[in-house]
């Protein structure tokens, strides 16, 4: 296994780092190199969506996608949210809707809800972002919520 530098701008700072292996997933790079652990592991699979986060402005699994891969990407995570207005815009609508309960999903979902925002606009019904949304999973609150969450963003459009 081969061991190189890399470097990635993350929630605005450029992070380089040394000796990240090759097969070192961007997951734990991001909890465990860069100790940014608002974003979380589920699955390992892809198939839960708790780990995304946004490359380039893209929604992306962090669980699947290699370090390496990204090299000399901008990455946001959901701590890098606070200083993104759509980013605040959705954590608030989130709040509002009670769509947190017990919070682990909760990053995965705002990021992904904010890089579809950002590539689709308010144009978006809700039934098309919350269909888009599909692939982030949540066990505690029934989607009802999260549901909610979503039509007051569209409804209040700022």
């Amino acid at each position: 296994m081969t061991n190189r530098p890399l470097s990635l701008t993350v929630n605005g700072k450029v992070r380089p780092l040394d000796g990240v292996p090759e097969s070192e997933r961007l997951l734990d790079t991001i909890r465990w190199r860069l100790g940014l652990r608002g974003t979380k592991e589920g699955c390992r699979s892809g198939e839960c969506g708790a780990c995304t986060v946004l490359v380039d402005g893209v929604s992306t699994l962090s669980c699947l996608t290699l370090s390496h891969e990204v090299d000399g990407s901008s990455l946001t995570t959901i701590e890098g949210m606070a200083d993104d207005p759509v980013g605040h815009e959705v954590e608030e609508a989130f709040a509002r809707a009670g769509a947190l309960q017990c919070g682990y999903c909760t990053p995965g979902f705002v990021i992904a809800l904010v890089g579809l925002l950002n590539e689709r606009g308010r144009s978006a019904s809700v039934d098309e972002l919350l269909a888009d949304l599909g692939g982030n999973l949540c066990r505690c609150t029934g989607y009802l919520s999260i549901a909610r969450a979503v039509a007051l963003l569209q409804k209040e459009g700022r």
